[in-house]
């Protein structure tokens, strides 16, 4: 569809009607930033919607709409927006100062916090963000066994590293993306998500130094992988002298306590965390076996007669980012947090579904914990939404929307009052309420009235 037809759209002409503040804070962002926006995540046409607030469940733009909100900070507020407790502890922690240059007590609590939840944390390193951590997690994993090459599955995404910049959502040959050295690219090797045998043998027939993966499939099960699978990749990678990560930025504290690796029951080498573990604020870490982490250690290099692995960081472990994490982690570990979030999401998955059926519609709703994916059926296949096994297609299929619908989908969303990412679907907190889920059952009939009367349905 052309922007002008797309422009012309009643959806469209009404969402500018409506927003008529963030399309003017939009139209100076265009001449600031390339395509006006801070992060790809945030592109939406004609505009993304500009937000002033939040609290709880829901956030308030500049023209003061009022929406449920399941972008939930990219999925790092498990606790919701504004959670009390947390900003009373980054408040208090801001009186004192943001960064002392020096080690504080926060961060030793916040190290130990993460040691007791996660079952693979017997050593800490934090950073500024999920994709440092990843890019750290291979570092360790190459020095340790001293091979080159990486592992990983396609459509998964582990940050814009020049490792991880290929394979995602675009280059699936394994060729370099724009400003990635092809050397680079020849280190990864791409495999089918959740393919043990196309696993078992790249690993019998190279010299794997890593695999990682994200451990509910891409994009928080997007394309989904059993705990089966998780059992395989442990006994091969560990047949082979290869480590196991987990990027576990969002899964982690999010799945449960112990993210999915404390659900399944399965511990990888190495497991790189952020999202939730900084209460919302920036901040991530790779945790893991000491031996591996070992390589950050003056003293065991030392010992080893290896060379240290060097890490700097200006804001590892910075003490506004320590108070919200530890904060944050010790809700989680101490209330309900986790399971609520995973009950709503069931029940939300379980009720659009009853909706596309009534309606006719032949999309589905799935996804398991605090998530949901809507299959928005490109390939136009005859589906039960109440029985819809994502399992039984292809993941290039699972991964592809029509565009213009999809767009359109997340703005007449907007218009009734809630904000779905552009999966679509979206990451549940537990400050979620029941009423927010009617708001959204009635959201989506509202959108699907509206994108039916404009023939797009």
């Amino acid at each position: 569809m052309s922007t002008t037809t797309f422009d012309n759209s009643p959806i469209v002409r009404q969402y500018r009607e409506q927003t008529s503040g963030s399309n003017a804070l939009f139209d100076r962002a265009d001449d600031v930033f390339p395509s006006g926006i801070t992060h790809d995540a945030r592109r939406l046409r004609p505009y993304g919607i500009y937000v002033e607030r939040a609290e709880g469940s829901r956030k308030w733009d500049v023209d003061g709409n009022e929406y449920v909100d399941y972008f939930g900070g990219h999925g790092a507020l498990l606790l919701g927006h504004n959670h009390p407790e947390v900003m009373a502890a980054v408040q208090a922690a801001l009186s004192q100062g943001t960064h002392f240059g020096s080690s504080h007590s926060l961060e030793l609590t916040w190290g130990e916090t993460v040691k007791r939840l996660v079952p693979s944390a017997e050593r800490i390193r934090f950073t500024s963000s999920g994709t440092e951590a990843t890019h750290l997690a291979l570092r360790l994993a190459r020095a340790y066994t001293g091979r080159t090459k990486l592992v990983r599955f396609l459509g998964h995404f582990h940050g814009w590293h020049d490792h991880m910049a290929h394979g995602y959502s675009s280059h699936f040959d394994g060729t370099p993306t724009p400003g990635v050295l092809a050397s680079v690219a020849d280190s990864v090797l791409l495999v089918p998500p959740g393919d043990i045998e196309a696993l078992e043998a790249i690993l019998s027939g190279n010299d794997i130094a890593a695999v990682i993966l994200e451990p509910t499939g891409s994009t928080f099960g997007l394309v989904p992988l059993e705990g089966e699978f998780l059992e395989e990749a442990r006994r091969l990678t560990a047949l082979h002298g290869t480590v196991l990560i987990f990027d576990e930025v969002v899964t982690g504290f999010r799945v449960s306590p112990g993210g999915a690796q404390g659900h399944y029951g399965v511990t990888p080498d190495l497991t790189t965390l952020a999202k939730i573990l900084a209460g919302g604020l920036p901040g991530g870490a790779v945790v893991g076996r000491e031996s591996i982490l070992d390589g950050l250690d003056y003293e065991a290099s030392s010992d080893s007669g290896q060379e240290k692995i060097q890490h700097q960081g200006t804001y590892n472990a910075n003490p506004v980012s320590a108070a919200a994490g530890v904060t944050a982690l010790n809700l989680v570990e101490t209330t309900d947090a986790c399971a609520d979030a995973n009950a709503f999401g069931a029940s939300l998955r379980r009720r659009l579904n009853g909706l596309f059926a009534e309606t006719g519609i032949p999309w589905a709703a799935y996804g398991a914990f605090s998530g949901f994916h809507i299959f928005t059926n490109p390939k136009a296949r005859s589906i039960d939404p109440e029985a819809f096994d994502p399992g039984g297609v292809a993941w290039e299929e699972l991964k592809t929307n029509p565009p213009d619908v999809v767009e359109k989908l997340r703005l007449a969303m907007l218009l009734n009052g809630v904000d779905i990412t552009g999966w679509p679907g979206g990451t549940i907190s537990a400050a979620h309420t029941d009423a927010d889920q009617d708001k959204t059952v009635d959201a989506f009939r509202a959108s699907i009235d509206m994108l039916k009367n404009e023939g797009e349905l």
